[in-house]
């Protein structure tokens, strides 16, 4: 068979075969789904948080050292996210995100953005100083966070596959985090409306989130909320 025919046959494949479709009550792993027709739904919140200006630090400094500050931000993000809870499902350049559930997901996703504001500020910022004196560049970020019901299906082929998340939250949560010259996290009218009031109200007894309105995204007709408040490890 022939390259064109295997693709042939795979896209027909994939057009042909009925979803076997199952409610989800954990983040699946990749060997959860299965790869030929296999899709769970899952009520979540999805965070996506993405070291901003990498451009600018990959011109202007050897690959070496752009290569340990991005490692730099997914290393305490991840840490950060794991221990709000979150299921890392996705690493793509300098972004990562993470899938939350349960009764506490919107508060819990808000909580690790609003912590990786204060690493950035408190440790990696500092440390990068520390580390190179000469060193301009200050690393920044945009951290997005939706919440709805997702479908998760597998993508690729044998051997060469991954969980993909289909829906508004995952894609909605993705565009936020790409949000760049206001605040530094910013989340959905759904889950500002779902937050406890640890997540909402700061020490000084005032809302740490500002209205920043309306934007459009596809379809999407979206009103969220921004945030650059920070909160300590």
């Amino acid at each position: 068979m022939g390259l064109k025919e295997d693709v042939t046959k795979g896209v027909n494949d994939v057009l042909s075969a009925a979803w076997k479709t199952e409610n989800a009550t954990v983040v699946p792993e990749t060997e959860d789904v299965t790869l030929a027709n296999g899709a769970k739904l899952l009520d979540a919140t999805y965070l996506y948080a993405d070291m901003a200006d990498s451009t600018g630090l990959a011109q202007g400094y050897k690959n070496w050292a752009v290569a340990k500050v991005m490692r730099t931000y997914l290393n305490a993000a991840t840490r950060i996210l794991n221990a709000e809870g979150g299921k890392i499902r996705s690493f793509d350049g300098d972004r990562v995100m993470a899938i939350f559930i349960g009764s506490a997901k919107n508060s819990s996703a808000v909580t690790a953005g609003l912590k990786l504001n204060w690493v950035l500020d408190e440790i990696i910022n500092p440390a990068l100083k520390e580390k190179w004196t000469d060193f301009k560049w200050v690393m920044t970020h945009g951290v997005g966070i939706d919440s709805g019901e997702a479908m998760i299906v597998r993508g690729g082929v044998r051997g060469h596959n991954d969980l993909v998340s289909i829906g508004r939250a995952p894609n909605i949560a993705a565009k936020l985090s790409e949000v760049r010259g206001g605040k530094r996290v910013n989340i959905t009218s759904t889950v500002y409306g779902n937050l406890n009031e640890g997540a909402k109200i700061g020490g000084n007894g005032k809302n740490m989130w500002t209205s920043m309105g309306t934007t459009t995204y596809g379809s999407n007709q979206v009103t969220y909320y921004g945030s650059s408040w920070r909160k300590g490890l």
